[in-house]
């Protein structure tokens, strides 16, 4: 028990870390995602294109893993982005869109 309190202290401090840091990793994934092109397709939260799906609840729907699958490779109507993204910028557009959560609209 004497032990509990020194670990609390020390895994806190972490643990506030990496939720600032997430906060700061989806606020660079929204503006990799503006300024890639990607709402000129895409809708989140009324605000984008039409030509693509509405992203506002894919973070419910889809995996980090499916999500990068379709941002590096594309698919039949969606061009890949893979070589256009930095793995960083990647990284955060993933962490944006894994953060909309929004419940489908019926």
């Amino acid at each position: 028990m004497r032990l509990a309190l020194p670990i609390l202290l020390l895994i806190l401090p972490c643990s506030s870390f990496a939720i600032a840091s997430s906060a700061s990793q989806r606020s660079r994934g929204a503006a990799v995602f503006q300024v890639s092109g990607c709402q000129h397709c895409h809708t989140i939260r009324t605000v984008g294109g039409h030509k693509g799906p509405d992203l506002s609840s894919v973070g419910r729907r889809k995996s980090k893993a499916a999500i990068r699958q379709q941002i590096v490779y594309g698919s039949k109507v969606m061009p890949a982005f893979g070589d256009v993204l930095a793995p960083d910028e990647l990284s955060d557009v993933i962490a944006y869109l894994r953060s909309c959560r929004d419940k489908p609209k019926p």
